[in-house]
């Protein structure tokens, strides 16, 4: 089910977001000891925000939220008040926030459910989630393969199925290089239009917080739910940011894509070169 779908079955009262965070929870417990996608599961947190987005649903509240009661997962290098936040490493270990990163400020407001914490390249430095302090992070297509990283926890639990959306960082590549090894949609946006207040910097010049998810759509939403302006970071963007899925279409009719001829030079295998150029 995508996130988009799940919300309108909730908003229908087909389903409680407390049912919601039972099936995930329950996909985790039979899903986690094998992929290793967690570094916290925040059960006790998640069902009492669920109450009040329940709450918040029966009074109306959230009638145009369209990612109402969807719980989201957020990588461990991003703040979320009381809940640990780790950047899966040691010094880290017992860190809970104060307060929450402007992404997830803007999430809550609109009605997710923080259901836990991902795994990741300690401090974000590396691509593989192997320099984790906390554990490996398995491929669940192959679990003798890494997911990718830094964002390896939130890309695997997204092809493992235990998270409906995420968030990663990508400094270089690391929302979308796992996104590509998990089979998972995952989007860098351009830098300046996420906040990255909150976000425990690897370089602050080029780190960008991102949505990952299962759709197209479920992330072009999440990505609008969470770009705009903040105080806070001097380096955000003020201007006006536009519904990102009113913009989708259902064909690339008429679309060029463009190729950096430069990345199809000397020393590129045979194979990545050919499926591209397919593709």
């Amino acid at each position: 089910m995508t996130a988009l779908e799940l919300s309108r079955r909730i908003k229908s009262g087909e389903l409680s977001v407390r049912d919601a965070l039972d099936a995930l929870y329950t996909k985790i417990d039979a899903c986690d000891e094998r992929y290793r996608c967690y570094t916290t599961v925040s059960r006790e947190e998640a069902y009492r925000e669920a109450d009040e987005v329940q709450r918040r649903l029966r009074a109306g509240e959230l009638d145009d939220a369209p990612l109402a009661g969807v719980p989201v997962s957020v990588k461990d290098n991003i703040c979320t008040k009381g809940i640990l936040t780790s950047c899966s490493s040691k010094i880290l270990s017992n860190f809970k926030p104060a307060y929450d990163a402007t992404v997830v400020e803007r999430m809550r407001k609109a009605g997710m459910v923080v259901a836990g914490k991902l795994n990741m390249d300690e401090f974000a430095m590396g691509s593989s989630t192997e320099t984790s302090y906390m554990h490996l992070t398995k491929n669940p297509y192959n679990t003798d393969c890494v997911p990718g990283g830094s964002s390896g926890g939130s890309a695997a639990a997204i092809s493992s199925g235990e998270a409906i959306l995420t968030l990663g960082s990508d400094t270089g590549g690391s929302i979308r290089q796992p996104a590509a090894l998990c089979g998972a949609v995952g989007m860098k946006p351009t830098y300046g239009s996420v906040s990255r207040y909150g976000l425990v910097a690897f370089a602050s010049s080029l780190d960008q917080i991102g949505p990952l998810g299962k759709s197209v759509k479920d992330i072009a939403m999440l990505q609008s739910l969470i770009c705009g302006h903040d105080r806070r970071d001097a380096t955000s963007k003020n201007t006006e940011y536009p519904d990102y899925s009113a913009k989708l279409r259902n064909n690339l009719n008429g679309l060029k894509i463009g190729v950096p001829k430069e990345y199809f030079g000397e020393g590129i295998d045979s194979e990545v070169k050919d499926a591209v150029m397919k593709a």
